[in-house]
């Protein structure tokens, strides 16, 4: 009796050792598996401070890029003027003939005469709405609470073999884009947007790849790919707060 009993209690403290053990196991697995979840603010300051920091970007106040658009065997001159929160100009030239975009808070318009143009025509107004959020040279991400974003964290997706981390933001104008982050370094590989055009919604899909650092600080790609035109972008150079003469944003009849 005297052994059966001692055999029971030890049978007994030996399950409960293991219910212990197992429930520290469980308990610290749950732990390790919280601790590598992360939440879309989490990405976002990483990804922030990947790209230079916050202080870094705030500085920002104009921008001028000369790129390359290679389409056909053909290399595109592309000039961007920007001030932020104000106008973005976009200027190409074409077998001697030069086209450009602009936008500004107050509206925007197109003058192509590579397509029989002959005088600047306003663009749509679903194409003012979308075109008004690329006014933010600083980003969506920096103080996307005050600027009235909200941002979700979505499912991870593959992107050409990496399995990227996904945030949906939604601007304060309702216009909203998936952002693609490489779980290494936190920069944008893919933005995917959805947009009106001739009364049909479209989707915009941009690679961003060749990220590099500039002298003030923050980084940026240099090699962009939009999947709605076959000709990448190709950045030669970057001007961070030069002398713009606003004047370049002036919409001229021909």
């Amino acid at each position: 009796m005297l052994k059966s009993k001692a055999n029971y209690l030890a049978y007994k403290y030996t399950t409960m050792k293991l219910i212990k053990y197992l429930s520290f196991a469980v308990t610290g697995l749950l732990l390790s598996s919280m601790s590598f979840a992360q939440t879309a603010d989490e990405v976002v300051a990483k990804h922030i401070s990947a790209i230079g920091g916050v202080d870094n970007w705030k500085k920002v106040n104009n921008m001028r890029q000369e790129a390359t658009l290679s389409v056909q065997g053909m290399d595109i001159p592309l000039v961007i003027t920007a001030v932020h929160n104000k106008a973005t100009k976009q200027e190409y030239t074409v077998m001697g003939m030069t086209g450009y975009s602009i936008i500004t808070s107050e509206g925007g318009w197109n003058f192509n005469p590579m397509q029989g143009q002959t005088k600047p025509e306003p663009i749509t107004q679903d194409e003012l709405k979308y075109g008004k959020d690329q006014l933010d040279l600083q980003g969506d991400f920096v103080d996307y609470k005050a600027k009235g974003h909200t941002i979700q964290l979505l499912d991870k997706e593959d992107v050409e073999g990496v399995e990227c981390l996904k945030l949906k933001l939604t601007r304060k104008s309702g216009n909203e884009s998936i952002f693609f982050f490489d779980p290494k370094t936190y920069y944008i590989v893919r933005t995917s947007s959805k947009m009106s055009a001739n009364g049909q919604e479209v989707e915009s899909v941009v690679n961003l790849s060749n990220y590099q650092k500039l002298p003030e600080g923050i980084v940026i790609p240099h090699t962009i790919e939009n999947s709605a035109i076959p000709a990448p972008i190709t950045l030669n150079k970057v001007i961070i707060n030069g002398t713009v003469d606003e004047a370049v944003f002036k919409v001229v009849a021909k």
